[in-house]
C-alpha cells in the first residue's frame, strides 16, 4: 500500500482513474481498520498502483484493471450510503463478482444490489445474501414454488431459506412455518437411545432451532411452536397425518375404506365434485382419537391429522380459515360455554353419478313415510293431504289412488284390456325388488339405489320423507329448521345421510315408547311399541326440502334456509390403528370423510423447509413433494457430497434432479465453494475434497462400486 502526496503520471498503455470519498463517509470505512480492505484491493490488484491523498484515492495501471477498480469503490460507496459496513469478505466478493462480469461470466446483478438486498431485520443484525449465488437463490425463493439449494456446507442454504420463511410469516404471505430433516441414525436405533421421543430427535433438529433463535425473540418461539404456528419435526414423524385404514370416504362409488384407496381413484371434496387421489401413504400403527361434532357424526384420525376450522373470533373478525392438528385442539374445544371450532361444510350438495330406479323418488318418500308396504295386503297410502295423494297417482303410471276413507287411500293397478287377473300390482313388484316389501314402520329404510344417486334423486326422496312425516319448526329470529320423526332406526339413519350430502346438519334424538302417554285414534287409546327417532335438519339456503303447499308456504313464511353449521364437541383416545393418509388435488385439499365431515391432509399456506435432504430416500422426497398444498412454499436444502445413507441406498436429493429438473416452477440453485460465508478455511477445505475425489477416481462423494463415504457435517 502506498499513502503519498506524489502524484505518479501513467505510462504508455496505461490508465489513471481518481476518485474522492465524499466527506460524510470516514476514510476508516473504505479503507477498512489499519487499511486492511485496502490491502485487500492492492492484493487482488497486484499491477496497480493505488495512492490515497485525504479523501482522494487514484490508481494508476493496466486500463481494464483500473476500470474495475473504479467499479469497485462505486459498487463500495452503494453499499456504505445504505448505513452497512464494508467487510473484508464482503470487498473479495465484489471483486470476484465485478471480475465475473468482466469475463462475460456475470449477470445484471452488481456487488451492491447483492450485498445490500435485506431478507429479514430480526434482534439489532440484519440477514442478507452475500454472494451473487445466494442473492439467486433467495430471488428463486421469491418467484418459485418449489426451490433445491444444493451446495456443500457454510453456503447459507438452510440459513436463508429460514430467514425467507420467518419473512413469509410476519408479512402474513403463510401461516405456518413447517421444518423437518430426516433423523438418519448413527451406529444405534433411534428406539433405543435414552430420553423421550423429543430427547431422542432433538440432536438432528437443533441446527433448525438455533437458526430460529436468531431471527426470532426466543421468547415468543415456545408460543408460536404451541400455536402449531411453528412445527419442527423429523420428515418421519411429519408425514403422519392419517386415519384408520378401515375409515370410510366418499367416493363417486359410495363409501370406501381409505385403506383401499390408490393413486388415481375419485373422493369427493368440499364442494361435493370428485377430486382424484394424488397421494397413498401407509404410516403404520399410531395412537387414534374419535373426533365427534355437535350433531352426534365423528370420525376417527390420528394427533397429527389436520382439520380446517374457524373460531368466532376469526369470523367476526372475516378472517380466513386455519389449519390445526386433533392434538392442539385437545383440551381447547370451549370459548366459556360456547364450543370453539367450527367445520366446513359441503358448498354444494355431492354430485354423484346417476342411477336408474324403478320407482320415482318422491314417490319412494312418500311410501317410506305414509305407506303400508306390508304386502298381505294391496298397496295403501294414509294421509290428510289430497295433495299428496294426486301427486303419488301422477308419480307411479300403471297405479290408480283410490280414496277408502277418512286419511285412507289405496294403491290399485290400472287394469287394461285384456289383462291377466293375477298380475302382480306395479307397486307390490318394485317393492320387491328394492327388498322393500314386508317391511313396517319401524324397519323401513332408503335403499342405496336412492342414498347413493344424484342430488336431484337423493332431494326428491327426502321431499317426500319430509312431506309425509316432517315438519317446518319456526324459531323468532331464527331461520326455519324442520323436524322429522320416524320408528325406524334405519331410516332415521337415511334422512341424515341424505341431509348431510345436500350439505345441511341433522340432530338425532329418542323419545322411548315405554311410559309414553298412549295415543287416541278411532276412539280408543293406542299404545307405542317402538321409540321414536326425531330428527331435527338445517338446510342451506336453495334446497328446497317440501313440495307440499302448505309447509312449503310455512317454511318460506318464516325465513326458509340458512347456513347451517357444525361444531367439533370432543376429541377423545380411541386406542391404536394401522393408519394412511392421502392427498387429494382438490384446491383447499379437503375430501369428505364419514358422516360428510371434511377433513385434509395437506399443508396450505405454509412454508416449508426440508434440510438435510441428501439423506432422504427416493420414496420420502416423492412422499414429501406431493404433500405440498395451496398456497404453500418448499424450500429443499442439502449436499449430495455428504450422504449419510445406509448401503445401497439411493439418496433422494440426487436422483429429484433428473426428474424435476426442467418442471415448471420447481427451481434449481447451485452454490459452490465460493459461496461459502464461514471461514475462509472452509472453502479450501471444499475444494481439496472436491479435488481428491476426482483424481482419486470418486463422484459426488461416492466411490465408484461402493457406499458413500462422507464426514457428518455440522451446523
Amino acid at each position: 500500500m502506498t499513502q503519498t502526496p506524489t502524484d505518479r503520471t501513467p505510462a504508455q498503455g496505461q490508465a489513471r482513474a481518481e476518485f474522492t470519498v465524499p466527506a460524510q463517509h470516514p476514510m476508516v470505512t473504505v479503507l477498512g481498520s489499519g487499511d486492511s480492505l485496502l490491502r485487500v484491493i492492492e492484493k487482488a490488484f497486484p499491477a496497480v498502483d493505488i495512492h490515497v491523498r485525504g479523501n482522494e484515492i487514484s490508481a494508476v495501471g493496466d486500463t481494464g484493471e483500473v476500470a474495475l477498480i473504479q467499479r469497485l469503490f462505486d459498487e463500495m460507496m452503494l453499499v456504505l450510503r445504505t448505513g452497512q459496513p464494508m467487510t473484508e469478505d464482503a470487498v473479495e466478493r465484489s471483486i470476484a463478482m465485478l471480475r465475473a462480469s468482466e469475463n462475460g461470466e456475470g449477470a445484471p446483478e452488481t456487488p451492491a444490489e447483492v450485498l445490500t438486498q435485506n431478507i429479514l431485520s430480526s434482534r439489532g443484525r440484519t440477514i442478507r445474501p452475500k454472494t451473487l449465488n445466494q442473492k439467486r437463490y433467495v430471488d428463486a425463493i421469491d418467484k418459485h414454488t418449489i426451490v433445491f439449494g444444493i451446495g456443500p456446507a457454510g453456503t447459507g442454504k438452510t440459513y436463508l431459506a429460514m430467514a425467507k420463511a420467518v419473512q413469509a410469516l410476519q408479512s402474513k404471505q403463510v401461516n405456518r412455518i413447517i421444518l423437518t430433516r430426516p433423523a438418519v441414525e448413527a451406529g444405534e436405533r433411534l428406539g433405543f437411545l435414552p430420553g423421550t421421543l423429543y430427547e431422542k430427535i432433538d440432536p438432528y433438529l437443533r441446527p433448525l432451532y438455533d437458526a430460529l433463535h436468531d431471527m426470532l425473540d426466543p421468547d415468543s418461539i415456545p408460543r408460536l411452536m404451541a400455536a402449531g404456528t411453528i412445527e419442527v419435526a423429523p420428515l418421519a414423524y411429519m408425514r403422519g397425518r392419517a386415519q384408520p385404514r378401515f375409515t370410510n370416504v366418499l367416493t363417486p362409488d359410495g363409501w370406501r375404506p381409505i385403506g383401499d384407496l390408490q393413486v388415481g381413484d375419485l373422493v369427493i371434496g368440499s364442494n361435493g365434485e370428485p377430486t382424484p387421489v394424488l397421494g397413498v401413504y401407509p404410516q403404520g400403527e399410531k395412537d387414534i382419537y374419535r373426533v365427534t361434532a355437535q350433531d352426534g357424526s365423528w370420525t376417527l384420525c390420528c394427533g397429527e391429522h389436520l382439520w380446517t376450522v374457524r373460531t368466532a373470533s376469526d369470523k367476526r373478525r372475516n378472517k380466513p380459515w386455519r389449519v390445526l392438528e386433533t392434538q392442539e385442539m385437545i383440551g381447547n374445544l370451549r370459548a366459556a360455554h360456547a364450543r370453539r371450532y367450527e367445520l366446513p361444510l359441503l358448498t354444494a350438495p355431492v354430485c354423484l353419478p346417476e342411477r336408474e330406479v324403478p320407482m320415482d323418488p318422491y314417490a319412494l318418500g312418500l311410501l317410506l313415510g305414509d305407506g303400508c308396504l306390508t304386502g298381505s295386503t294391496t298397496p295403501s297410502f294414509a294421509t290428510e293431504d289430497p295433495e299428496l295423494a294426486v301427486a303419488l297417482e301422477s308419480a307411479l303410471p300403471g297405479v290408480a289412488v283410490r280414496h277408502k276413507s277418512g286419511p285412507d287411500y289405496v294403491l290399485n293397478r290400472v287394469k287394461s284390456p285384456g289383462d291377466v287377473v293375477t298380475l302382480e300390482n306395479p307397486v307390490t313388484q318394485v317393492l320387491r325388488e328394492l327388498d322393500l316389501l314386508r317391511t313396517r314402520s319401524h324397519t323401513k329404510f332408503v335403499p342405496d339405489d336412492y342414498l347413493h344417486n344424484s342430488a336431484e334423486v337423493r332431494l326428491a326422496v327426502l321431499q317426500g320423507l319430509l312431506d309425509s312425516d316432517g315438519g317446518p319448526v319456526t324459531q323468532k329470529d331464527r331461520t326455519c329448521r324442520i323436524q322429522y320423526t320416524t320408528t325406524s332406526i334405519l331410516l332415521r339413519d337415511d334422512v341424515i345421510a341424505l341431509v348431510q350430502s345436500l350439505g345441511g346438519v341433522a340432530y338425532a334424538r329418542r323419545r322411548a315408547a315405554e311410559g309414553r302417554k298412549p295415543g287416541f285414534a278411532n276412539g280408543r287409546d293406542v299404545g307405542y311399541r317402538h321409540d321414536a327417532h326425531v330428527v331435527d335438519i338445517r338446510l342451506p339456503e336453495g334446497i328446497e326440502p317440501f313440495r307440499l303447499a302448505r309447509k312449503q308456504d310455512k317454511y318460506h313464511a318464516a325465513g326458509g334456509g340458512g347456513r347451517p353449521m357444525r361444531f367439533i364437541d370432543s376429541i377423545e383416545p380411541a386406542g391404536r390403528e394401522e393408519t394412511v393418509c392421502i392427498q387429494v388435488a382438490a384446491e383447499d385439499s379437503l375430501y369428505v370423510t364419514q358422516d360428510y365431515l371434511l377433513t385434509h391432509n395437506t399443508l396450505n399456506d405454509a412454508f416449508i423447509i426440508l434440510d438435510e435432504a441428501q439423506n432422504t430416500s427416493p420414496e420420502q422426497m416423492k412422499m414429501f413433494l406431493t404433500r405440498l398444498g395451496f398456497d404453500s412454499k418448499i424450500v429443499i436444502t442439502g449436499d449430495v457430497t455428504q450422504v449419510d445413507l445406509p448401503n445401497g441406498t439411493k439418496s433422494g436429493l440426487r436422483q429429484v434432479q433428473d426428474i424435476l429438473e426442467g418442471v415448471d416452477d420447481v427451481h434449481f440453485s447451485r452454490l459452490s465453494s465460493h459461496d461459502v460465508v464461514r471461514h475462509k478455511l472452509v472453502g479450501r477445505i471444499v475444494d481439496a475434497y472436491e479435488q481428491y475425489d476426482s483424481e482419486h477416481g470418486t463422484e459426488n462423494g461416492t466411490h465408484k462400486g461402493g457406499r458413500a463415504k462422507s464426514a457428518r457435517k455440522g451446523k
